[in-house]
């Protein structure tokens, strides 16, 4: 069965500074109609950083979406017409306040298929230097943790760490 779906119609709903939502009308494979609410976001990267072969540096912060403060890999969006090697590079030093030559592409998972088409491409950085600390967005507010590969996997599974990206990130390094 050819699974695809045909747009027949679409309209903006809501054009932000960060996505924008759509609403299409589709024809299903076996003929019928249906309305899709699709969420478009530019994309994001998140970096395992390594401070050394056993320690991974962690963000916490607090998540609107969900009301509480979240553990999770340094992350952020993709800028318009940025390179995404550049874009975690960005990310992992105004997060963290390191920075790396030592940068190597894992590979990308989707967010949230049912609804958004955000890729998140996995980054991992090894020998860590210090940048520059503290040039987080006006709007962030981060608190920097260092954790072993062992807590973490702990924290994986008793539900401390919850953030998809992180966890998903950590099955391309096992």
């Amino acid at each position: 069965m050819d699974l695809a779906e045909k747009t027949i119609s679409e309209e903006t709903i809501y054009e932000g500074k960060i996505i924008k939502l759509r609403k299409q009308k589709v024809v299903l494979p076996n003929g019928n109609t249906a309305d899709r609410e699709i969420v478009n976001h530019p994309g994001g990267v998140a970096i395992l950083a390594f401070k050394d072969e056993n320690t991974v540096i962690f963000v916490e912060q607090y998540r609107k979406p969900i009301d509480k403060v979240t553990l999770e890999l340094p992350a952020g969006k993709i800028e318009k017409g940025e390179d995404i090697k550049l874009t975690a590079l960005r990310e992992l030093e105004e997060e963290t306040g390191y920075k790396s030559n030592d940068i190597t592409y894992l590979g990308k998972v989707l967010a949230s298929p049912g609804f958004c088409d955000e890729y998140i491409h996995i980054f991992k950085a090894e020998n860590l230097y210090n940048g520059k600390a503290g040039c987080l967005d006006e709007d962030e507010f981060v608190n920097v943790h260092y954790h072993s590969l062992e807590e973490v996997q702990k924290m994986i599974k008793e539900g401390i760490i919850e953030d998809a990206k992180t966890i998903c990130a950590f099955g391309y390094i096992r």
